[in-house]
C-alpha cells in the first residue's frame, strides 16, 4: 500500500484542509496517510517551517497552491 506523508503543524487550518483533500481522494485511491508533526524533528522544522502543509508522494513534495485535488490525483 502506498504511503503519503503529510508534514504539518499542530493547530494548522491549512494542514487540516490538506488532510481533508487526502480523505476525499481515499475514495478513489488506496493509500495510508502518515502525519508528521514537524515540531517532533529539528530537521523537519528547518526544512518545512515556512512551507507547511507539505504532502510527499513517492518522493515528490507539494505545498502551497499545488496542494489541490488535481495535483494530488495526478501523483497517485
Amino acid at each position: 500500500m502506498k504511503t503519503i506523508r503529510l508534514y504539518r503543524e499542530h493547530d494548522c487550518p491549512l494542514c487540516e484542509e490538506a488532510k481533508a483533500l487526502l480523505h476525499i481522494l481515499a475514495f478513489e485511491h488506496t493509500f495510508e496517510i502518515e502525519e508528521r508533526y514537524i515540531q517532533d524533528n529539528d530537521a523537519w522544522v528547518a526544512k518545512y517551517h515556512l512551507k507547511v502543509p507539505v504532502i510527499e508522494i513517492d518522493g515528490v513534495e507539494i505545498y502551497g497552491s499545488d496542494i489541490n485535488i488535481e495535483t494530488i490525483d495526478k501523483l497517485l
